[in-house]
């Protein structure tokens, strides 16, 4: 299994990348970031707070590292036209040697939509265009020129030059619905991605195995990560404490080294190729790469 460090995008700077390349030198296999523009706001408004641009802060880090994977969880296809999200996949495969996982999602906060201008459109509007910009970036990073005419997006003899240093820049595809979602991570992924606890993504695997299955794909083509908030300390106070607050749905998991290597292993044991962590919950008197240190020292080796 691998184990990836995800940054929150509200942290400066200079925290991103120190945490980063504590974890490039400390034996972490990838580091992760979200795509926003802002804070997510229950009723749809604005919100204020410092939120890092995704694809320039990864160009950065991808100066700043030489060993980690590199990706997006997720980029919306909204914010941006598919041809320029392969465009900037390819530079950024380019500048890294080879080290991007370009994940790609539907879209969905509602607050950053409405306040840059960007249209979000129905469910299923979202999932139309999500298809269809699948297709658009996976020819252009694969073929040297692409041509696609769909009812969202056209591209006419598209080049994608420089072309990605990987000969098959993965594509992670976040999605959990049976109906729309993962019959396009089936068509579309090399690796699939959706938050969930352990028995959740065993459903949610078995689903897109079927999905594969119904058109002809093998499923053992995909590869497939979740990830979980960590709360890791032998402070049994301050466990309790979270043990007894509302995650807001997400999974999680709350113990010491040998209770969140119990949650590990039932990843493991749903078919978890990749275990991804949020930085935004670590033991706040020990500091997120501490907290780092001792997960990947202490828990991690018995699942590589």
């Amino acid at each position: 299994m691998r184990f990836s460090i995800w940054p929150g995008y509200f942290w400066p700077w200079d925290e991103v990348v120190s945490l980063v390349e504590h974890c490039e030198t400390t034996g972490w296999d990838g580091a992760y970031l979200a795509d926003h523009f802002m804070p997510d706001s229950p009723d749809g408004s604005p919100a204020d707070g410092p939120v890092l641009e995704c694809w320039s802060t990864l160009a950065a880090l991808a100066g700043r590292t030489e060993r980690l994977r590199l990706g997006t969880l997720v980029a919306s296809v909204t914010y941006r036209h598919p041809a320029t999200i392969a465009k900037a996949a390819a530079t950024i495969d380019v500048i890294s040697s080879g080290r991007l996982v370009l994940g790609l999602g539907a879209g969905w906060q509602v607050n950053e939509h409405a306040a840059y201008g960007i249209a979000l459109g129905t469910l299923g509007e979202r999932m139309d265009r999500f298809d269809e910009a699948c297709s658009v970036v996976t020819s252009m990073l694969r073929s040297p020129r692409t041509t696609f005419a769909g009812r969202h997006y056209e591209v006419t003899d598209a080049p994608c030059d420089p072309s990605p240093v990987q000969a098959r820049l993965p594509v992670l595809i976040g999605a959990k619905g049976p109906k729309r979602g993962l019959p396009i991570a089936a068509r579309h992924a090399d690796e699939w991605n959706s938050w969930a606890d352990p028995e959740t993504f065993r459903e949610r695997s078995a689903q897109l195995d079927r999905c594969c299955e119904e058109i002809g794909r093998d499923p053992a083509q995909i590869r497939r990560s979740t990830q979980a908030l960590l709360f890791l300390s032998d402070d049994e106070s301050w466990l309790a404490e979270q043990r007894a607050t509302d995650m807001g749905g997400r999974p999680v998991m709350i113990g010491t080294s040998d209770q969140v290597a119990e949650v590990v292993g039932a990843y493991a044991d749903a078919g978890v190729d990749e275990l991804i962590i949020p930085d935004w919950t670590m033991h706040p008197c020990g500091g997120r790469t501490e907290t780092c240190d001792r997960f990947i020292e202490e828990i991690a080796p018995q699942f590589r």
